[in-house]
């Protein structure tokens, strides 16, 4: 599904990456070109999307009664679409699902302003479709969210962000809980928006209601106040929610940004260039109808790495310095992002666009795609696994932990080339679930 209608601005080869990350329309054109470039000078108003992509995004984006083949897919519009099964094939789910490890008794928050009204008709609509257990999603409303209105393009976007999120996470943890936090002020940049989402957060890790956050939006480090002066308070004092997340032992996921990152600048996304939170960068699968690889994962084009001004390089990076210099760098882990090969997803919550949808999901479908690694991990583990980036870079060149390097592609025109080891396209690699799950999992 094409969500590029819900996003504000984000970083392309420019300087910051906006509020909620962008969804690019699948016509191959990179994140860096799609988007007009956004400047980090504070106060510039990052154009709404709908203004900036207007409806080649939904021609660009069909919808279809019903999911087709991959090759029939690139045959109809010129790209793959992939199905649940076809990424159970590629990150070697299979085997994890099939011995029970599917997140049971894990909950997954997923966050997002607005959220939508159909969530659950879609999901179940989702799960019929490919053969997945029902769920029941947890809907959390916090604060006076808004009547929805699906001519409203913040609400329609948010609700086709939340449809992927909610989709992407369940098709790899299909047996965890998943609790869907919906706001009441849209996250756009800076900090707009973001209180809401960290109260909410804060409230869920005190209830005892979290075991890993997925959160597919960002906003960049300039945008907020001070940013310029190297005044980081406005930013650091909202952090307390993934304080009190890592003393409780969960874990954070946050997409990596859709910009392509910027190879000369101190400016990360937040809160994916936070040392607490896992940053998840953006791959492109290249799978037969099958789901099998007719060649290995690249470096998908838009996929965001950035180094932070705000935060110094974390001591789990220590291995990874001559990357990253003294600041910490994302990302840190990718997973599918491209608008080639994008994850089939169903929605209903806007009337004139019922039906299925493969468009460019970005970063924004990475997040809850590890997420639901992480939830598989804890129920393996038989408890909550906490902040993961040290073990993650502990594993990082080691044989058969799960952690599959990426070697070709690169971000754009101002990003990152994947190479051999760590890099700011792709971090650490990708992911083979089965080996990494229980690489996790049996660490103390």
């Amino acid at each position: 599904m094409n969500l590029a209608l819900r996003r504000r601005a984000l970083v392309g080869g420019c300087a910051a990456l906006s509020a909620v990350l962008a969804l690019f329309p699948a016509t191959g054109t990179s994140a860096a070109t799609a988007h007009s470039s956004t400047s980090a000078a504070p106060g510039r108003t990052a154009p709404a999307p709908h203004a900036v992509l207007g409806e080649r995004a939904r021609s660009a984006n069909p919808v279809f009664a019903t999911p087709v083949s991959t090759s029939e897919c690139r045959k109809r519009i010129g790209r793959g679409c992939y199905s649940p099964s076809q990424y159970r094939t590629a990150y070697d789910l299979a085997a994890l699902h099939a011995n029970g490890i599917t997140g049971k008794g894990r909950t997954i928050v997923i966050v997002d302003s607005f959220g939508s009204p159909t969530i659950q008709h879609d999901l179940d609509v989702f799960d019929r479709q490919w053969g997945l257990p029902d769920t029941a999603v947890d809907v959390l409303r916090w604060g006076d969210v808004p009547p929805f209105n699906p001519k409203d393009p913040d609400q329609n976007g948010w609700a086709g962000e939340t449809t992927l999120d909610v989709e992407a996470a369940h098709a790899v943890a299909p047996g965890a809980h998943i609790v869907l936090v919906e706001t009441a002020v849209a996250e756009t940049e800076g900090p707009v928006g973001v209180p809401e989402m960290m109260s909410a957060i804060n409230h869920l890790v005190n209830e005892g209601k979290a075991d890993v956050v997925s959160m597919s939006w960002a906003t960049s480090e300039a945008r907020f106040p001070g940013f310029t002066q190297g005044d980081y308070t406005s930013l650091t004092t909202l952090r307390y929610a993934f304080a009190n997340a890592a003393r409780h032992g969960v874990t954070l996921t946050a997409s990596s940004g859709d910009g392509g990152g910027h190879a000369n600048r101190l400016d990360a996304a937040w809160p994916a260039g936070d040392p607490l939170v896992t940053a998840v960068g953006g791959t492109e699968l290249h799978l037969d109808d099958a789901g099998n690889r007719i060649a290995p994962d690249s470096a998908w084009s838009g996929s965001g790495g950035d180094t932070s001004k705000v935060f110094a390089r974390p001591s789990y990076q220590d291995r990874v310095r001559n990357v990253v210099g003294a600041h910490r760098g994302t990302p840190d882990i990718s997973m599918a992002a491209s608008a080639n090969g994008a994850l089939w997803l169903y929605s209903s919550f806007d009337p004139t666009r019922v039906g299925w949808t493969a468009g460019g999901n970005g970063t924004s479908e990475a997040s809850p795609l590890f997420a639901g690694i992480v939830a598989l991990a804890d129920q393996a583990a038989g408890h909550r696994l906490g902040t993961i980036d040290r073990r993650l870079y502990q594993l990082y060149g080691h044989p058969r932990t799960g952690i599959v390097d990426v070697t070709t592609g690169r971000t754009g025109p101002n990003g990152f080339s994947a190479g051999p080891g760590y890099d700011q396209a792709t971090g650490l690699g990708t992911v083979d679930a089965n080996l990494l799950v229980h690489a996790l999992a049996q660490h103390r």
